[in-house]
């Protein structure tokens, strides 16, 4: 590989000339594609990816509800209308009755399909007043896409219909279609300003990094380069069917090619002004630099790009339709950087460096004092740096007892809307179920007309448990044999409580059925809180599939990375310790500082697959770096050379990474929120803690062995001591008993992690209190035995091998999973709390 590329690196960075050529290259391209390509914006869709697999029950049950009532596939708006002080009631009465004059008129957008309000259909009074007779609702049906700008621009002329018709009246406009429209009205109105922002942080940190004007803008116009060319090629490949996008992608593409490209850069330029120490040729300096680099550089670009991709495994759009066009982006960037970046340096000559010059930035290579310090640190107590890291990510990993999610989209934004607005009037004078009703579907190979099943099923559903109310008349197909019962249950239609609700009334109305003496009948239960329940199912089990995946693609290339078994498996570790240092973190700071309803139902997962992908990057770069090092140096002070070396380069990168996913906290969007400071949080963890402490005490701790099977001697010159002078070599019988702990600690690890996904797949779902006590009671005791086998060894060794300490706390880490998985499964219902009895191990949800 390396005299192909070293061909390709001088046919394009040979001379001023050739770099110049790809400079025009990059430059026109990106003129090209953006002539050609549609605008991002107009093929964006934020639709489907707020709805479940296709193949579910709630899916089904829309798709039933469309064919068989014509108009039914109309998206409701709400018009909530309420009186004030004296007369409220026929205040509200005329404002209705003005209301759907207008929206019944010439004047009524086109979009607008009918009225139902006491007005037209004084019948449905029942459902449309409340008991106060203070306040009315009026139902508007509307076709389109709520997606679409014309969709969004009627349902601004029914507010403003609305508002102008109301009088004195209180008047908002919720329901389906007021929140898709405000959704992306709040998306839409932060993109402009997230852009800036995200511009002006990294140009202030690249220009405090390089003390350079032209340096620091260099890694800006790649990136602008990088991301005009993916987006365009993105929009491209969404208008013809290959590829989803929608507006919340668009926001974390920004920021992820902000962060990735600058990271890239400061890699490429910090090998480039140390080559130039020994190397005065400027063309052959940037060719060195790329070389020595482009192993780190493609690792970290294929890790991300991989996990990107591992989303493909999901059955949820929101997570399946959220990898490839990220994808495409750090692949683009990633090229961007190895060809475009360097070339533009090339071409701006001295210019660059002003005006320092070339000497003083080629001296910032070496590492500043401060990341001597941190390695004199690690070299002189590698065991209490490990053991104060760890016990500090687990205290952190504590917030995780708070954990819960929402799937409450209203309750995301951090900015007032007018369907927030409706809604909450909706569920003072109606009740929480009100604004968004289920739909219990009954389908049969017979006429149900002549059949005693929907009054048989109407009558079950009422006395259900979580029911509000039944609309007594069901609705029937054209030919009898499909029934539709409307049910408003008393819970708010997208908490958990709701959620849970769906499972149970789907077996409700199928007990009654079959007692009714049809058997081969299908129901399903439609309507919004039957999708986010069938949503949440999804994202349960794509969240399981896509951790497994992501690590099993950061491990693959590690071990080719490294050459190494041994050292991928503490590597990922480390990463594991970090993301739940990092949700349970988030968990508090929202849940508990802030007082956020939950954790957006994404976020998790999109931590994992971002926190992952990019935190193993500070890894591969120390790494990469140790192993270089170990060429000419044994393991302690190859560690410590490589710690000093990437140091300030690398914690310069994780600062810009974390800055640039700070700003989505500037969004008035809760996930995107809860997701930048996860972000940011966690990989400034990454940079500042695990990175130059964590990683460089465990390859301290374990000497030769840090790249096992590969020994660092193979890597050195013979010249080279294989022992620092004065290290105590341990006695036989030490070095057996460390053997058979270290067997022990990874039984003990295999064995916890099977128990883990156990508890997943079989456990939860069958679960009983009693089940729950002795599960409790083994695991419990089975920790404690480990604990004091470890600290026998411990002391058995006299603690002169600090790898053993480390080895007992890296093999806590599965069973801790599994104490923090039974505890969020208690919180949020999927396992009963400990004054329960028994569960109902055939819900769905359970799962």
């Amino acid at each position: 590989m390396q005299p192909t590329l070293s061909r390709a690196l001088r046919c394009l960075l040979g001379s001023k000339k050739r770099a110049a050529a790809v400079v025009a290259f990059w430059v026109l391209m990106a003129g090209l594609l953006a002539g050609v390509a549609p605008t991002l914006e107009s093929v964006e869709d934020n639709a489907s990816a707020n709805l479940p697999p296709a193949a579910s029950d709630s899916m089904k049950a829309r798709d039933l509800i469309r064919a068989e009532l014509p108009g039914q596939d109309a998206i409701p708006a709400i018009v909530v209308v309420r009186g004030e002080g004296d007369g409220a009631g026929a205040q509200a009465e005329e404002a209705v009755a003005r209301i759907s004059s207008a929206l019944s008129g010439d004047a009524r957008p086109e979009q607008v399909t009918g009225v139902i309000s006491t007005a037209t259909t004084p019948g449905a009074a029942a459902e449309l007043v409340s008991e106060d007779r203070d306040t009315q609702l009026v139902i508007v049906p509307m076709t389109g896409s709520a997606s679409d700008e014309s969709f969004q621009d009627a349902v601004g002329e029914v507010r403003a219909l609305a508002a102008d018709r109301a009088g004195p009246a209180e008047v908002a406009v919720t329901g389906p279609a007021g929140i898709a429209t405000d959704t992306v009205k709040v998306f839409s109105s932060g993109d402009k300003v997230m852009l800036l922002a995200t511009i002006l942080l990294v140009l202030f940190i690249l220009l405090a990094i390089y003390r350079s004007p032209l340096m620091a803008l260099v890694p800006l116009l790649a990136v602008g380069v990088a991301m005009r060319v993916a987006e365009t090629t993105g929009a491209l490949l969404a208008e013809a069917g290959l590829i989803t996008v929608s507006s919340q992608t668009a926001s974390i593409m920004t920021v992820l090619l902000f962060g990735v490209g600058t990271d890239y850069a400061l890699i490429i330029t910090a090998r480039y002004r140390e080559a130039l120490l020994d190397e005065p040729d400027r063309p052959r300096a940037m060719r060195v630099a790329v070389r020595r680099t482009a192993e780190s550089v493609l690792a970290s670009a294929s890790t991300i790009v991989l996990a990107m991709f591992a989303l493909l495994a999901a059955v949820s759009p929101a997570l399946r339709g959220f990898g490839p066009y990220l994808a495409l982006g750090v692949a683009v960037m990633a090229l961007v950087a190895f060809t475009f970046l360097p070339a533009l340096i090339l071409l701006l000559g001295n210019g660059v460096f002003w005006p320092g010059g070339v000497d003083k930035a080629a001296a910032r290579s070496r590492g500043g004092g401060v990341w001597h310090r941190v390695a004199a640190l690690v070299a002189r107590a590698p065991v209490r740096v490990a053991s104060v890291v760890i016990a500090l990510l687990v205290a952190m990993s504590a917030g995780l007892l708070g954990y819960q999610e929402s799937f409450n989209t209203l309750s995301g934004f951090r900015t007032a809307t007018e369907s927030e607005r409706g809604q909450r009037l909706v569920q003072e004078e109606f009740g929480p179920g009100e604004s968004a009703p289920s739909t219990v579907v009954v389908r049969a190979g017979e006429d149900l007309r002549t059949t005693t099943v929907p009054a048989d099923v109407t009558a079950a559903l009422a006395g259900a448990d979580d029911v509000s109310r039944v609309d007594e008349r069901p609705r029937f197909s054209e030919d009898g044999r499909t029934a539709f019962h409307e049910v408003v249950l008393d819970h708010d239609p997208y908490s958990s409580e709701a959620l849970d609700a769906v499972g149970p009334l789907a077996k409700t109305a199928r007990a009654a059925t079959e007692a009714a003496g049809v058997q081969d009948a299908t129901v399903l239960v439609g309507g919004e809180t039957a999708q986010t329940a069938d949503i949440r199912s999804a994202l349960d089990r794509d969240t399981l599939i896509i951790v497994i995946l992501v690590l099993v693609i950061v491990t693959a290339v590690l071990v080719l990375l490294l050459r190494s078994l041994l050292a991928p498996l503490y590597l990922v570790a480390t990463l594991i310790l970090s993301f739940l240092a990092t949700l349970g973190a988030t968990t508090f700071f929202t849940l508990t500082v802030l007082g956020d309803e939950g954790l957006g139902n994404r976020v998790t997962a999109y931590i994992f697959v971002f926190l992952v992908a990019l935190g193993v990057d500070y890894n591969i770069f120390i790494m990469s770096r140790f192993k270089q090092e170990l060429r000419t140096s044994p393991p302690a002070q190859a560690i410590g050379a490589a710690l000093t070396r990437t140091g300030g380069v690398v914690s310069s990168a994780g600062l810009i990474l974390a800055a640039t996913f700070a700003v989505l906290m500037t969004q008035p969007i809760r996930e995107l929120f809860q997701f930048g400071f996860a972000m940011a949080f966690g990989i400034l963890l990454d940079t500042f803690v695990i990175r130059p402490l964590l990683v460089p005490a465990l390859v301290r701790l374990l000497g030769d062995h840090a790249l096992w099977p590969t020994r660092s001697a193979a890597l050195r010159e013979p010249s080279v001591p294989m022992r620092p002078a004065g290290r105590a070599v341990p006695d036989a019988a030490s070095g057996r008993l460390l053997r058979a702990f270290t067997w022990i600690a990874v039984t003990e690890a295999c064995t916890w992690a099977g128990l883990l996904i156990g508890m997943y797949f079989k456990y939860v779902p069958e679960t009983t209190e009693l089940g729950v006590r002795v599960f409790g009671a083994l695991h419990g005791a089975a920790f404690v035995v480990y604990v004091l086998l470890t600290l026998l060894v411990a002391l058995r060794l006299k603690w002169r091998l600090g790898r053993t300490t480390l080895l007992a706390l890296l093999a806590a880490v599965p069973p801790f999973a599994t104490v923090a998985f039974e505890i969020w499964a208690r919180r949020t219902g999927r396992l009963p709390g400990p004054g329960a009895v028994g569960a109902a191990p055939d819900s769905p949800d359970m799962v």
